[in-house]
């Protein structure tokens, strides 16, 4: 076949009409492809002229009288094909042919209002210069552009109501009835969103006002019928009608007792409750004609809303600098890695003692951040030997340390284990960190640090005062060589890290139940891991900024503590199942080390002015470093003869307030 230009053109519509360069000419000649190609285009063109060169004339009617509009025949007969043809150029140039009519939208009336008013700026002129006796009256162009669009507009809407209705009748699922709880963007754009997909699957029965201010009013056209505590009476009221209600979708933000009493509420009248997904998510699916809610977070029922830290003062802290992350390949340590490889740094060594767990961190690092230069290093905190060599290769600005052994039934099973982890191995990090001349150390600890009962929250607590006596070592010496700082970072469970209790009743639910809690008055703080490193983070910028005094410990705002047979009962809610009567949850009584309750702070420790929103912080007297260093030495000596109630009479004598750890009962 011989090469044709029109086979180099681009294949979609508006290039056709508007070739990229030369177009006028080129569009004349693409004149006889449009039949072949662009038929609807053109057909969409021949209507807006008419309606166009039409509005003219009833312009010209509505401002002189229609009985009159004969003493202007021989100005229309030269203005309209004029009109027509300036609106044509205008149309296309606008690209309004192009527009689908069976999916328009408020877009679409801008495109039309902005090729009427083109229309009437080329039209004008030529218009007047014809001669005063050929001119219509001036407010002609004004009244026919409002007449256009309103003509053009309303035939587009037809259009479209055309299209629902022919596509619902086609639907082979009914839309699901569903409640919306909440008035604000989110419920706004989920009606408009249904509105505009061709076959929505969900129809909205009401809405609930949390306010209760908005009662009898309309949104979108669907009636507020109450506030979110009268789901029942509104479900039922909703029944009598004929309208049967599947389900609540949560559309704005609740506080947690209005959350947990619709659950409850929905529960009793076997709905679900689902959110909706972000408005980002929620546009494009009406786009796609598709639309999955999402299930409510657990964390929202956690007792308050997250924290959000200021970014700024952290992306100062890592920005162009290098750090060193240990456990890198853990559930605090791998959220790290991801938050500091935002903020740029220099160089960010992954320290871990588990080969798959630094390999995929390592993996998530390369297909994340590949800008980022990073180093990979298998490493036990217990060898100090290899800590010193590690250290020395990264020479590091700043260090988090979060490698830790955890569990605390495992501890208490395995006390050398512990001790050589969460003690000895923390030792070698601050002294090698020392060591190197970095900035800052920082640990991560845990609330069950404060007032310990098992081995686990005592040697943290040991390895808090470590940190803590190092620090203040450092205290008079002159700024130019002031030592690193040590510092210590205190907060409860992590919503889903590895070995937690959410993990665990996932894999129950899945199982079928029963849900094992330890005792029905158990407590737990909680935060997510994201909100969580955010604010180790936001605590080290503003404790190194801001110069906090040497050896307080900062504590993360957990809000209220949480009773972990609400987090069972609320899991299996989520699930749109019945606590008791679909999964039962069974009380197992507590673990080895286990406490009932957490807390924050220690008796010992003073409350300090918080540091920043979301963190907290207390200063305590603590130990000298040669007291803590000897009893360091001690653990080490008893950890090496593997002998366990050395380990454990060492813990005693440190940790204040545990003065007999093998005799403590675990129900204190």
């Amino acid at each position: 076949m011989p090469h044709s230009p029109a086979h180099d053109r681009p294949a979609d519509a508006r290039a056709v009409l508007l070739p990229r360069a030369g177009w006028w000419p080129r569009t004349l000649l693409a004149l006889p492809e449009w039949p072949a190609l662009h038929n609807r285009a053109i057909v969409a063109l021949g209507v807006d002229v008419a309606i166009a060169a039409l509005s003219l004339v009833l312009a010209v009617g509505l401002r002189v009288g229609f009985n009159r509009i004969g003493l202007w025949y021989d100005a229309l007969v030269v203005d309209v094909p004029l009109l027509a043809a300036t609106s044509a150029f205008a149309l296309v140039v606008v690209g309004v042919p192009h527009r689908v009519w069976r999916y328009a939208t408020a877009a679409d009336v801008l495109a039309l209002a902005r090729a009427g008013g083109i229309a009437l700026l080329l039209y004008v002129p030529v218009a007047w210069s014809l001669g005063p006796e050929r001119q219509l009256p001036l407010s002609t162009p004004v009244i026919q552009l409002f007449l256009f669009v309103a003509l053009a507009g309303s035939a587009r809407m037809v259009r479209r109501r055309q299209h629902l209705r022919s596509r619902r009748r086609g639907a082979p699922v009914p839309a699901a009835e569903v409640l919306l709880a909440g008035i604000g963007d989110g419920s706004a754009l989920f009606l408009k969103a249904m509105a505009e997909m061709p076959a929505p699957p969900y129809r909205v029965a009401g809405l609930l006002d949390p306010a209760g201010n908005d009662v009898g009013r309309r949104v979108h056209g669907a009636v507020v019928l109450g506030r979110p505590g009268d789901l029942e009476r509104v479900v039922e009221a909703l029944r009598r009608r004929g309208r049967g209600v599947d389900r609540v979708v949560v559309t704005e933000s609740l506080d947690k007792t209005m959350l947990q009493r619709l659950l409850g509420d929905a529960e009793r009248q076997g709905l679900a409750v689902c959110r909706t997904p972000e408005p980002a998510e929620l546009r494009a699916a009406a786009d796609a004609g598709e639309l999955r809610l999402a299930p409510i977070a657990l964390h929202e029922l956690l007792g308050r809303p997250q924290v959000r830290a200021d970014t700024g003062p952290i992306d100062a802290l890592i920005r162009g600098h290098r750090v060193l992350v240990t456990g890198a390949g853990g559930s605090i340590g791998r959220e790290l890695v991801r938050q500091i490889a935002a903020c740029g740094p220099s160089h960010l060594t992954l320290v871990e003692a588990s080969e798959f767990n630094l390999y995929s961190v390592d993996l998530e690092l390369a297909a994340s951040a590949p800008e980022v230069e990073r180093a990979a290093h298998l490493c036990d905190v217990r060898d100090r030997q290899r800590v010193l060599q590690v250290f020395g290769q990264a020479a590091p600005d700043l260090v988090f340390h979060a490698a830790a052994l955890k569990h605390v039934p495992l501890v208490e099973q395995n006390v050398v284990e512990g001790v050589l982890t969460n003690v000895v191995g923390s030792a070698h990090v601050a002294d090698a960190a020392c060591a190197v001349g970095a900035r800052a150390m920082v640990m991560v600890s845990t609330d069950k640090a404060v007032n310990p009962v098992g081995v686990m929250g005592a040697t943290k607590r040991f390895a808090e005062l470590y940190c803590q006596a190092l620090d203040r070592a450092g205290e008079g010496q002159p700024d130019a060589v002031r030592p690193t700082r040590l510092m210590t970072v205190r907060f409860g469970n992590v919503l889903g890290t590895s070995g937690s209790v959410i993990p665990l009743f996932q894999r129950q639910l899945a199982a079928g139940g029963p849900l094992t809690v330890t005792h029905p008055e158990i407590t737990r703080y909680f935060m997510t891991v994201q909100e969580a490193v955010t604010l180790v983070l936001a605590a080290t910028a503003h404790g190194l900024g801001r110069k906090a005094g040497r050896g307080e410990i900062f504590v993360l705002d957990m809000g209220e503590p949480v009773r972990i047979a609400d987090v069972a009962r609320q899991m299996i809610r989520l699930a749109g199942l019945e606590p008791e009567r679909d999964i039962a949850i069974r009380y197992v009584g507590l673990r080895p080390g286990e406490k009932l309750y957490e807390e924050l702070f220690d008796d010992v420790e003073d409350r300090l002015p918080p540091l920043a929103e979301g963190v907290l912080r207390a200063s305590s007297q603590g130990l000298p470093y040669l007291a803590i260093r000897q009893a360091l030495d001690d653990l080490a000596e008893a950890c090496a003869a593997r002998d366990e109630g050395a380990v454990r009479a060492v813990l005693s004598r440190i940790v204040p307030g545990h003065a007999d750890m093998s005799t403590r009962s675990n129900a204190a």
